[in-house]
């Protein structure tokens, strides 16, 4: 049923969002089909696969879309990332990948629709920047394991390789 945010408290709509937000992240923290966790189901066969239920949910749950989760994680990312750049540029680096997250992710949007993808651009967004979020969790990894002395820079390719693994398998 339609949910009416007009007749209930603020709290409870801020929560709804949060739990949404959290089902959908934890969609993207766990991608993998259980019976074949290393192999891409479906991906590269010709012959029409039936996803498996966790596949299902996981698909219903990102049409259901939302750009609360994606804000944040650009944000994070961004801000992450301008930490870490001298003090002159900081506003230059969260800028720029504030906007390439979003304009790259329109680019690829519109690339879809021209080519006939069935989702609608909001949706896309949505899954898009869902997916920056393994690459967020790596540049958060690196930028605390930076006061350590586990922060060289063959670690933090190592981070960063495992988050684009896990990126792309989302």
């Amino acid at each position: 049923a339609p949910v009416c945010t007009l007749d209930e408290p603020v709290s409870e709509t801020i929560m709804r969002d949060v739990r949404a937000v959290g089902a959908k992240l934890k969609a993207v923290l766990i991608p993998l089909d259980r019976n074949r966790p290393l192999d891409y189901v479906g991906v590269l066969q010709e012959e029409d696969v039936e996803p498996s239920d966790g596949q299902r949910n996981v698909l219903n749950q990102l049409r259901d879309w939302d750009l609360w989760g994606p804000l944040l994680i650009c944000l994070s990312l961004s801000l992450i990332l301008s930490t870490k750049a001298p003090q002159k540029q900081k506003s230059h680096v969260f800028t720029t990948v504030f906007a390439v997250m979003w304009v790259g992710s329109l680019v690829v949007t519109v690339n879809a629709q021209l080519l006939g993808a069935t989702m609608s651009i909001f949706q896309s967004l949505c899954v898009l920047g869902y997916c920056v979020f393994p690459l967020t969790v790596s540049a958060l990894v690196i930028a605390i394991l930076r006061f350590t002395w586990f922060g060289t820079l063959w670690l933090d390719l190592v981070w960063l390789a495992l988050g684009f693994v896990w990126a792309t398998r989302v």
